[in-house]
């Protein structure tokens, strides 16, 4: 039997931890140096050789940082002799998963092509933006899903009147109706356009009466808020009392969580991310799904 053993990564460090201690097993630690020209520096402190080991680590922005970190870990546990397994609870470039425009990079497969040149055998991740995305990886690539955690925590620690789960758009339906069905709400599906060359996002009227009700906003990226501010706001025209967002991975670039807060949004998102708004643990569905692999 191979010995199991958890690298948390620079990103996922506490989570990592976490993930190891509900599995009984050992944490294997990554030693990091960031030079003054942001280049990093993978130690592996200890022999691995036939071991299978587990790399947790998120890619949130300092996206590429955080992406090499994770090959420089992978590939070097790889040389030294193990058996690499990734779990990168947010997977970054999976949006880019194909074509949009002509000349366009599909990014996410470059990704892929970089994970299985650095020696990993299989690929797990929370939430992954496009399940598509997984098409590319040339070994076994998972995605589980934080939207029932996220959903029990709305329905345990808030009061919320006639609740509405809303999804933004249309591609977020199912996750939508998967939160509402764990809290027996009704589901609204917005139409959202995106001008694919300006990124520019606009969303329709919808001829539904929301007076005085709690709307609860589901998706999978907060980024910079634009299309959870434009839904809250329509929301709000319609009557809704409270806005609340409930969000997978909350990356909140820039100004974005205080323009949500000014909109009247109160925004609940998961530790793949860590962030003032990381109310949620995913480390108990992380290890339940790992437990499944490290036997």
């Amino acid at each position: 039997m191979p010995q199991w053993l958890i690298a948390p990564g620079p990103a996922s460090r506490d989570l990592g931890v976490e993930v190891a201690r509900r599995l009984g097993l050992e944490v294997l630690d990554i030693e990091l140096t960031v030079f003054p020209d942001g280049e990093s520096k993978i130690k592996i402190g200890r022999e691995v050789k036939k071991a299978s080991v587990v790399v947790i680590q998120s890619t949130y922005p300092p996206v590429d940082r955080n992406l090499m970190q994770l090959l420089f870990t992978a590939h070097k546990l790889s040389e030294m002799g193990a058996e690499v397994y990734a779990f990168a609870p947010y997977l970054a470039y999976a949006r880019q998963d194909k074509e949009f425009l002509k000349g366009e990079v599909v990014s996410i497969a470059v990704v892929a092509r970089l994970m299985r040149a650095a020696g990993i055998k299989r690929l797990d991740t929370v939430d992954i933006h496009s399940v598509n995305a997984l098409a590319y990886f040339a070994f076994p690539a998972h995605t589980i899903s934080a939207i029932p955690l996220l959903a029990e925590y709305l329905k345990s620690n808030y009061s919320l009147k006639d609740p509405i789960v809303v999804s933004p758009d249309l591609g977020g339906a199912v996750r939508a109706e998967g939160f509402a069905s764990v809290m027996k709400a009704e589901c609204l599906v917005l139409k959202k356009v995106r001008d694919k060359v300006t990124g520019e996002v606009s969303v329709e009227d919808v001829k539904v009466n929301l007076e005085g009700r709690d709307a609860v906003l589901v998706d999978d990226i907060i980024s910079t808020g634009g299309s959870v501010e434009k839904a809250a706001t329509l929301l709000y025209k319609k009557g809704v009392k409270k806005v609340y967002a409930a969000c997978t991975h909350p990356i909140l670039l820039g100004d974005a969580l205080e323009r949500l807060v000014r909109a009247g949004v109160e925004v609940i998102g998961t530790n793949t991310v860590p962030s003032a708004v990381s109310k949620v643990d995913i480390a108990p569905i992380c290890a339940t799904h790992l437990s499944t692999i490290c036997t």
